[in-house]
C-alpha cells in the first residue's frame, strides 16, 4: 500500500538512562541476523498462524520489531521521514497508546497481508536507513540510546518467538512433524547429586540496577531491603521430583492449591505442566521444540504457572515439614550476588516464579517520552520471575532482570527454585 500523504506528529525521544555500546551498529546488526535464523526452520505457514491469545505469529514478531525501529528512532530522527508503509503504525504497533491504534491481539494471526516476504522486505529497509543514522556523527545521544533499546526489545521478542513457536508446535497431533530443530535451546541440566540448601544471614541489602550499562525503568532505583535470614535451594525443582507431586495427586487436592489456582486448574483441567503427555505405555515425556524427550532428574520442569509453583511448594512442605515456599525477589536477587558460584541454573533453565508482585520499587520513574509505555503500565495483577531461561538471548539476562507474567501465565520456559 502507499504511504498516507498525511504523517501523525513525531514523537518526541526519550531521555534515557543507559550509554550506548560504541559498537552499536555491529550489534545491531548481530541482532537483527540472530532473529532471521531463529525462523529459518519454519516455513511460511509456520510464521502465519497464531495458536493462542496469547501468543503471536512470527510474522508479527518480526513486523513488530522492525515497527520499534521506524517508529521511535526514524521517525524521530531521519530528515524527511516517510513510513515503509503509514498501514503498519496500527498493524504492528503492540501497546503504545501513545503513538495510536493497535489491531487486536487476538487477531494477529489473520492479518495475512502483508506477506512474510513484505515483512522481510520491511526489515531490510528499515535496518539500512537505521545504520546509516548511525553512520552519522552528529547524531544525538538519544538516538544510539533508542536504537540500544531497540535491540534490547528485539532480544526479548527473539525469546517470545521461540515460546509461541513451540505452542504453535504442540498443537501438531502429530509430534514426528513438528520439531522445530533438533539442536534448539534446552533447559540447562543439573546434577541432582550435587543438589543442595544454601543459607543466607539476610539484613539490610541492596537491590536494583546500578551503573550506566543498559537496564530497563523497572530495574531501578537501588534501594534497601530488609531481609529475614532464609534458605535457597541451589537448583531449580526437576521434573522427576514434580512428577511425584503429579503421581501423588497434586493436581486433585485442593489443600495445596490457592484459591485462585484452584479454580484455574479446574475450570481448565490442568493436570500436569505444560506440555507434558503420558503414552499408552505410561511413560511421560515433554513436548519440546526437538520433539517428545522423556522426563529427567536432571532437567528442570518447566513451563508451570505460579499457581502451580505454590502448590508444589505446599505440597513439599507438608511432606518434608519443612516450610518450603517460592522466594521473594529481593531474595533472588541477594542471593546470586552474594553466591554467584554457588547458585546453578541461574539464567539458562528456567525463568523463576517470585511470590513477588510486580510493583514499582521506591522511587520508580518510567522513562520519558512515547517509551514511557513499556513497562510501568503493567504493574497490576503480575508476579515477578528472575534470572533467564534457555530461550534467553546470551548477555541479555542481569541479576537485576525483573520479567513478569499473570499468575495462570506457563507457556513461558518459567520453573521453581525453592525457599525456606
Amino acid at each position: 500500500m502507499p504511504a498516507s500523504p498525511s504523517l501523525p506528529p513525531r514523537p518526541e525521544p526519550g531521555r534515557l538512562p543507559f550509554a550506548a555500546p560504541a559498537d552499536l551498529a555491529e550489534r545491531l546488526a548481530a541482532t537483527r541476523a540472530a532473529t532471521l535464523r531463529l525462523i529459518a526452520p519454519l516455513s511460511e505457514e509456520d510464521c502465519q498462524v497464531q495458536s493462542m491469545d496469547d501468543a503471536s505469529p512470527a510474522k508479527w514478531h518480526l513486523a513488530h520489531t522492525t515497527w520499534l525501529f521506524e517508529t521511535f528512532v526514524l521517525e524521530a530522527f531521519e530528515p524527511g521521514f516517510m513510513p515503509f508503509d503509514a498501514d503498519y503504525r496500527m498493524l504492528f504497533n503492540s501497546y503504545y497508546h501513545a503513538i495510536g491504534p493497535q489491531h487486536a491481539r487476538p487477531r494477529r494471526g489473520l492479518v495475512t497481508r502483508p506477506s512474510l516476504r513484505e515483512v522481510l522486505r520491511y526489515r531490510a529497509d528499515v535496518d539500512a536507513r537505521v545504520l546509516r543514522l548511525l553512520e552519522r556523527s552528529d547524531g544525538p545521544p538519544q538516538l544510539r540510546q533508542l536504537v540500544w533499546l531497540g535491540v534490547q526489545h528485539e532480544q526479548q521478542h527473539q525469546e517470545l518467538l521461540l515460546t509461541d513457536i513451540l505452542h504453535l508446535l504442540s498443537c501438531h497431533p502429530c509430534p514426528a512433524q513438528a520439531v522445530y530443530a533438533p539442536d534448539a535451546p534446552q533447559p540447562a541440566l543439573a546434577d541432582p547429586a550435587l543438589r543442595a540448601d544454601l543459607a543466607f544471614e539476610g539484613g539490610l541489602v541492596r537491590i536494583g540496577h546500578a551503573g550506566d550499562g543498559f537496564a530497563f525503568d523497572n530495574e531501578s532505583p537501588v534501594h534497601k531491603v530488609w531481609l529475614e535470614p532464609f534458605v535457597l535451594r541451589n537448583q531449580l525443582v526437576s521434573e522427576t521430583e514434580w512428577l511425584e507431586f503429579v503421581l501423588d495427586g497434586g493436581y486433585r487436592q485442593v489443600r495445596w492449591w490457592l484459591s485462585a489456582g484452584w479454580d484455574w486448574v479446574q475450570r481448565l483441567g490442568i493436570a500436569a505442566p505444560a506440555y507434558w503427555r503420558q503414552r499408552k505405555d505410561g511413560a511421560w515425556v515433554r513436548f519440546s521444540l526437538r520433539g517428545e524427550v522423556p522426563l529427567s532428574d536432571q532437567a528442570p520442569v518447566v513451563h508451570i504457572s505460579l499457581y502451580e509453583a505454590a502448590a508444589y511448594s505446599a505440597w513439599l512442605a507438608h511432606r518434608t515439614g519443612a516450610s518450603w515456599r517460592l522466594p521473594t525477589e529481593a531474595e533472588w536477587e541477594h542471593a546470586v550476588l552474594a553466591r554467584p558460584d554457588a547458585l546453578q541454573q541461574v539464567d539458562d533453565a528456567a525463568w523463576q516464579w517470585t511470590q513477588s508482585a510486580y510493583l514499582p520499587y521506591p522511587g520508580f520513574r518510567p522513562w520519558d517520552g512515547p517509551v514511557q509505555e513499556y513497562n510501568g503500565k503493567f504493574m497490576a495483577e503480575q508476579m515477578v520471575l528472575r534470572g533467564g531461561s534457555c530461550a534467553t538471548p546470551a548477555g541479555h539476562a542481569r541479576v537485576s532482570y525483573r520479567n513478569f507474567f499473570p499468575a495462570g501465565a506457563r507457556w513461558q520456559f518459567s520453573g521453581l527454585r525453592l525457599a525456606r
